[in-house]
């Protein structure tokens, strides 16, 4: 990598608030600041789910049922996408790649690490304890494990009452 080319940073977003503050906090810490000389190239990737993945296993009707999944599944993309790019716009960061890719999200954005030769990847936390993240699985956790760069993992401070 030659030294005046940026290294990359790839931001994982879903339609969750976890996710919008994610990349509301690192748009404010690491782009923001420098906004004329932003320090990484950024690339926005939302995992679109499959069809089958969304309606669980396929049974008797779900021929009939996958072109509606399919319909809702890229309306919600298309609105995760379009919210990132105006989050991005909001906060003057213009020089970024969004992308929405059809996949598990574990797989997807360490395979878009890959891709974009990335050196660090962020992603929100939902704030699961083990029990509930054992259940439903941990994008963050399998990333921190599995992704071949650096994993920051965003998670909301707790409000004090």
């Amino acid at each position: 990598m030659a030294c005046s080319e940026k290294q990359v940073m790839v931001v994982g977003v879903d339609d969750s608030e976890p996710s919008s503050y994610a990349l509301e906090w690192t748009l404010d810490h690491f782009f923001i600041p420098c906004a004329s000389n932003a320090p990484f190239k950024l690339v926005i990737v939302h995992a679109k789910p499959t069809p089958i993945s969304a309606i669980g296993l396929a049974g008797p009707g779900a021929a009939e049922v996958l072109p509606l999944v399919e319909a809702d599944l890229k309306k919600i993309a298309a609105r995760v996408v379009e919210k990132a790019k105006e989050l991005c716009i909001s906060k003057s960061v213009h020089d970024v790649i969004v992308e929405a890719v059809e996949g598990d999200g574990r797989n997807v954005l360490c395979e878009a690490v890959e891709r974009h030769h990335a050196s660090i990847l962020v992603v929100g936390s939902h704030g699961y304890g083990a029990i509930k993240r054992a259940v439903l699985g941990s994008v963050s956790d399998y990333c921190a494990h599995h992704a071949h760069c650096t994993v920051m993992i965003v998670k909301r401070p707790k409000t004090k009452h």
